[in-house]
């Protein structure tokens, strides 16, 4: 695991950006997944800055996202279709067919989670982007779900809820209660991993990262796992360590 401190979301962003390019530019038809909140959208900024002005093409690249909120539609604003799109996926040239993120609208959520499952394992992922939690979830690998876990439906735990009202006018009622992500093992099939996280708020996650247990308890601590981690970090998330 390369643990990599800067000083500020900025350069988080920036650092970021370019372990994603490298490996993008260095495989035409890469497989790349993609993360959703507030962390990852400076290392998206720059991917479309990059895009815009060294013309990196995405045509044959292609995408799956981590999870997506239960029976929220797409065009609501705060679906993850809809954060993808005005954050990313409009502003490059990616072909639209290309493009993978779960569907938690229809009456068999499973056959859902079942069909991204086989699409998923239908690929190599060549690099998967993390953010975490407070609580140390990854996606919506929420504390307590089996590492062995595959895409899946969840329950949102209440801290998750309470730090994604935000998104919802600060109210928690509106936010979903739901969500179908890709599991652990899911995530843990990708050659390589990045994970970005900043502020005080995530110090105590990053901190069970590094130096914690490595338990279910704290979903993040399994990257420990993983051969090849990217741990891009700001001074504030490093605090603990």
């Amino acid at each position: 695991m390369e643990i990599i401190i800067c000083e500020n979301y900025e350069e988080v962003s920036q650092k970021a950006a370019q372990i994603m390019l490298n490996v993008i530019k260095d495989k035409e038809n890469a497989v790349i997944g993609l993360a959703t909140g507030s962390t990852p959208i400076g290392l998206y900024q720059n991917l479309i800055k990059d895009h815009q002005d060294h013309q990196s093409s995405y045509e044959s690249v292609i995408t799956f996202n981590l999870d997506e909120y239960v029976n929220l539609p797409k065009e609501h604003p705060e679906s993850y279709y809809s954060f993808m799109h005005t954050n990313l996926l409009n502003h490059i040239n990616i072909n639209e067919e290309n493009v993978h993120i779960p569907s938690g609208l229809g009456e068999d959520i499973q056959a859902n989670c079942n069909a991204y499952e086989e699409s998923l394992k239908s690929y190599e992922m060549d690099i998967q982007l993390l953010g975490v939690g407070r609580n140390g979830h990854i996606g919506f690998n929420e504390p307590g779900t089996s590492f062995d876990s595959v895409t899946h439906v969840v329950d949102l735990d209440e801290k998750t809820i309470q730090d994604n009202a935000r998104f919802f006018e600060g109210n928690m009622d509106l936010v979903p209660k739901k969500a179908i992500t890709m599991g652990i093992a899911s995530i843990m099939r990708a050659k390589k991993i990045l994970l970005v996280a900043n502020g005080t708020n995530k110090a105590d996650a990053i901190y069970e990262l590094v130096k914690g247990e490595i338990s279910t308890s704290c979903p993040v601590t399994v990257l420990r796992n993983h051969p090849c981690v990217y741990v891009v970090i700001d001074k504030d998330a490093a605090s603990r360590l």
